[in-house]
């Protein structure tokens, strides 16, 4: 069982940066596959970024690709989600999954076995 906890969000400015955290107890991330995603009110949950176990693979969603990095450290059992140039329609729920099931990350959310509680980004205009 992995239990995963967000953090980092907030209320920022378009153009402004933020960086997630999602940190597991329970069991190690360092064989887990894990994945960002996020929701906004009355939409799908939908893809952000993922990363294989290795930190080898890695995928953006084309909305995020280049204002998005997505890193972990092992060490520290974290995957973080760097959110740079936020635009208003980031604006969501962030939310952490990970998988133990396969190394390589999934862009579906039925990929993904645990799941954090997520934490809210506010992007104003």
């Amino acid at each position: 069982q992995v239990q995963l906890v967000e953090s980092g969000g907030g209320l920022v400015q378009a153009g402004d940066s933020l960086r997630l955290s999602c940190t597991a107890s329970g069991r190690t991330l360092s064989r887990c596959a894990t994945g960002w995603f996020r929701q906004a009110p009355g939409k799908e949950r939908e893809f952000v970024a993922a990363i294989s176990w290795s930190g080898g693979t890695t995928y953006y969603a084309d909305s995020v690709k280049g204002r998005f990095t997505i890193a972990r450290d092992n060490a520290k059992n974290t995957v973080y989600l760097q959110m740079n140039s936020l635009k208003p329609e980031d604006t969501a729920v962030y939310y952490c999954a990970a998988t133990a099931s396969s190394s390589v990350p999934s862009k579906h959310t039925a990929g993904y076995d645990y799941w954090g509680q997520g934490t809210q980004v506010t992007v104003s205009s």
